[in-house]
């Protein structure tokens, strides 16, 4: 008569055999190794669970799970089960799960009405990395002859997995690799092209015909010497213009001294711009050039000129008519030799009506104007900036951005979406935070594309907002600068306020104001 470990050892030698026939590659090793561990025991439902970092559940592999998306299954397990095998490290056969007082008072358990357990750990290198489980509708169904088999089956299991995390971490090594060459190319080429003059347009990225106007415009604007106005939407990218400007003129020898207008105190504008003499002020120990004299053969870059105080406002005239300035507390003439470019994101012509900002000014800077389009106007190239950020890693707080396939679907989605991206560019540069930031993401669907936007739409206050008798401008810009921030230290709270203000795409003194602002501090 045949006993418990004949049989065993027939079951086994079965059940490997058909493995060793059909598979090849390690995902089919699981799916048949669970195949043959159900017909073998005679369960009604098995899965193949593999463990991610923090615990995280990943449903691999069902059977007679019905016809439900891997994706979609945890609804029809108990996570309470696999916790407990993580927990202990051991596997665990349970006659009756409703009536087990480890497990009874588990609400999945008894929604479910799961009966008969048997559940078995997967080591590799000494960690669990999956979770091999069958179930029975039948109390006390599986017995310590299923267990042991379970147990020897999944010795093959554990190498297929293996298997399959190492190459998983190949290709995503292969992908980072790629992604670290194709920036270090497009480095090398932009190095390239400023020793040797060439222009080059290629870091606004963009292939729409509102961005070749542009183009243009900006090509015409790098090679004359007259002073720019950049204006444009917050997040259009009239920094990264600005740049582009300098590097495609004869000042790209010279330094870009980029000076933000917002982040400056009222007492020290004009200090900060022209310089200072000792004993000019108190306080001024010291002498100290300003960003004009700090730009000298180069350019110098006044971001939201429209913040600058009234009272410089002639003095910067004469800087531009002139080329000619004084430092506080010095009451000689100096020269100046550099580009000058500003931005804004209002409009100068309203506040000259309004007295706020001065017409002559305003015409010397609006000779040459180039207006950036948002990119709601300009949908085309939103999936091409999606997939730069994700290339560059400038998304991750460490530049190192795994691979992740956008498919022709969701960038469909991403095009056609009706969403008018109130922060344009930088939107979407959070928009591949979020993809990135969940590592058991690997392609991008639609579906997936459509989640991640909408939580970004409701974050910014934007989707659902309505403008009613109650509700000013300020108020809901106001608004909406506090979500963006309060955004940026819930998503990222290990990163530097220099990392953060990055990522936001202001100024390190910008963001501390911000969070002094919201009291966020």
């Amino acid at each position: 008569m045949a006993t418990d470990h004949d049989k065993l050892g027939a079951l086994f030698l079965k059940a490997i055999s058909e493995v060793l026939q059909q598979a090849v590659k390690p995902d089919r090793v699981l799916a048949l190794i669970l195949d043959q561990a159900v017909t073998l025991t005679g369960a009604d439902r098995g899965a193949f669970v593999e463990v991610g970092r923090e615990g995280v559940f990943t449903y691999q592999v069902l059977h007679r799970f019905g016809r439900r998306h891997v994706a979609g299954a945890a609804g029809v397990f108990s996570r309470g089960l696999f916790t407990h095998v993580l927990e202990s490290g051991k596997g665990i056969l349970v006659p009756n799960a409703m009536e087990d007082m480890r497990f009874m008072e588990n609400e999945s358990i008894q929604n479910l009405r799961i009966v008969s357990i048997l559940c078995q750990p997967q080591f590799v290198k000494k960690k669990i990395c999956g979770i091999l489980y069958l179930e029975s509708n039948k109390v006390g169904h599986f017995s310590a002859v299923h267990q042991t088999l379970l147990e020897n089956l999944g010795h093959f299991s554990e190498q297929a997995l293996a298997a399959l995390q190492a190459g998983r971490a190949l290709i995503e090594e292969r992908n980072r690799l790629h992604a670290k060459a194709g920036r270090i190319r497009r480095e090398v080429e932009e190095s390239r092209s400023l020793l040797s003059g060439e222009w080059n347009f290629g870091r606004f990225i963009g292939r729409s015909e509102a961005v070749r106007r542009l183009e243009k415009s900006v090509s015409h604007a790098a090679r004359s010497d007259f002073p720019v106005l950049l204006t444009g939407e917050t997040g259009t990218g009239k920094n990264l213009l600005a740049r582009v400007i300098h590097h495609g003129g004869r000042q790209r020898v010279g330094k870009f001294v980029h000076l933000s207008c917002p982040s400056l105190e009222p007492g020290t504008v004009e200090s900060t711009l022209f310089g200072h003499r000792k004993g000019a002020f108190t306080g001024a120990d010291r002498d100290r050039i300003g960003k004009i004299q700090d730009a000298e053969g180069g350019t110098l870059f006044l971001d939201e000129i429209s913040s600058l105080p009234s009272s410089l406002q002639p003095k910067l005239l004469r800087l531009l008519e002139e080329k000619t300035y004084e430092p506080v507390g010095d009451h000689r003439e100096h020269r100046a030799d550099l580009r000058f470019i500003a931005s804004t994101n209002r409009d100068l012509d309203a506040l000259v009506q309004q007295g706020e900002f001065r017409e002559d000014l305003f015409h010397r800077l609006n000779f040459l104007a180039i207006h950036l389009p948002p990119l709601r106007e300009r949908r085309e190239d939103i999936p091409l900036l999606l997939r730069h950020f994700l290339d560059r890693g400038e998304a991750s707080s460490d530049h190192s951005m795994r691979w992740l396939e956008i498919t022709n679907e969701a960038s469909c989605y991403l095009v056609e979406a009706d969403y008018q991206w109130p922060g344009n560019v930088r939107q979407v540069q959070q928009l591949a935070a979020r993809l990135a930031v969940d590592e058991d993401v690997k392609k991008v669907s639609a579906s997936i594309m459509q989640s991640a936007l909408e939580d970004l739409a409701r974050q910014s206050g934007r989707a659902s907002s309505k403008i009613d008798g109650k509700t000013s401008l300020t108020g809901a810009i106001k608004e909406t600068e506090r979500e963006m921030v309060e955004l940026i230290l819930k998503e990222h709270p290990d990163l530097t306020r220099i990392r953060q203000a990055e990522l936001l795409g202001v100024s390190e003194s910008k963001f501390y104001k911000m969070l002094r602002k919201f009291d966020l501090s």
